[in-house]
């Protein structure tokens, strides 16, 4: 089982219910550019209901008959849920293409055209989310705590889903350190990206123990806004603790691998008893080639709204995050949420 992460605000004593239906939970991606037109791959614009991304795509080369592998998309998103996003396949020449008959269950062609680059993962710039949390036991509550989290933000944890049901995919991971052999290129990297994100977890948890989540140390690494540039912490004045308050840097953690960790002085006491607590992952993790990396340790939302419903005990909440960021993570903050998908009427996943 997955350790409990500390709250910010507390644990809430606010509960609902969260996708009581697939409409409840809408996503809408934002790639960084528009299609341009011309160029070897056709872009889609898709409204998926019920699928998961990897179905879509593989519907996707049996129609326009290609390998799986020439059907590209920029992030996965959630089965139970409508999203919005784009796929991207390889189709050299200038055949001009008629979507009108492609007909697959859950699926709607929003949009389409060629584009001069291949749809990579990552190469979004955030989703906007549309949620709904019904049977909210006490609205004045969520509402309080949105407003905290609107203003400040969340710690800026990885999300339940990359952890697998029940946090199998950290015992899939231990396994893996252990020695066994996981052949599959796409599940070997599932168990490393959970193992690293359990590190970073527990490193914003720790933080948060400590009454340091917010505080700025000497011998942090610090992140710029908009980029992923970083630099040490040296010296704390009246300039870095202004450029923090006003969300211009942000304090790091580790993703760990090989190398040298960036901190220094208690930042760094902090971020090396991991080598104590979970050893066999730091090892395992740079054994496998990853290299030290940074990310945010706090979340925070743009764009966001909140609209009430006292009659149906409804809350729906509407926030834009940045790509790799989890809503799931802000929800934890406001509710504690009963996640209804076993409900939902199954479909390819």
């Amino acid at each position: 089982m997955l350790p409990v992460f500390t709250y910010l605000y507390d644990k809430p004593t606010v509960t609902g219910d969260l996708r009581s239906s697939e409409s409840d939970f809408k996503v809408f991606e934002q790639l960084p550019f528009s299609p341009c037109g011309e160029g070897e791959h056709l872009l889609i614009h898709v409204r998926k209901t019920g699928l998961n991304t990897g179905f879509v795509a593989k519907q996707l080369a049996k129609y326009f008959a290609v390998k799986e592998n020439l059907v590209t998309y920029a992030g996965l998103k959630d089965r139970f849920a409508v999203t919005e996003q784009w796929f991207g396949v390889h189709l050299p020449g200038k055949q001009v293409y008629d979507l009108s008959d492609l007909a697959i269950d859950g699926i709607e062609v929003i949009d389409y055209a060629r584009h001069n680059k291949k749809l990579r993962i990552g190469s979004l710039s955030g989703n906007r989310f549309e949620i709904t949390l019904r049977n909210v036991s006490d609205i004045n509550e969520m509402v309080r705590r949105w407003h905290a989290v609107s203003a400040f933000g969340v710690p800026n944890y990885f999300g339940e889903q990359r952890f697998g049901i029940d946090g199998g995919n950290i015992d899939r991971a231990t396994a893996l350190f252990a020695g066994q052999k996981v052949k599959d290129k796409k599940k070997r990297g599932m168990y490393l990206s959970a193992a690293r994100s359990l590190l970073f977890n527990h490193i914003i948890s720790k933080r948060l123990e400590n009454n340091v989540f917010d505080k700025l140390q000497i011998g942090d690494v610090l992140m710029l806004a908009g980029t992923q540039s970083v630099f040490p912490l040296e010296a704390i004045d009246q300039v870095i603790e202004q450029r923090f308050s006003e969300k211009d840097v942000d304090i790091t953690a580790p993703l760990w691998g090989a190398g040298q960790l960036m901190t220094s002085a208690e930042p760094l006491t902090l971020e090396e008893s991991l080598l104590e607590s979970y050893a066999d992952f730091c090892h395992g993790l740079a054994k496998f080639g990853l290299k030290q990396e940074r990310r945010r340790i706090r979340l925070c939302i743009e764009d966001g709204a909140i609209t009430t419903n006292d009659v149906q005990k409804s809350v729906t909440v509407t926030f834009t995050l940045a790509a790799g960021c989890f809503a799931t993570t802000v929800l934890r903050e406001l509710l504690v949420y009963k996640d209804l998908t076993e409900r939902v009427g199954s479909r390819h996943g």
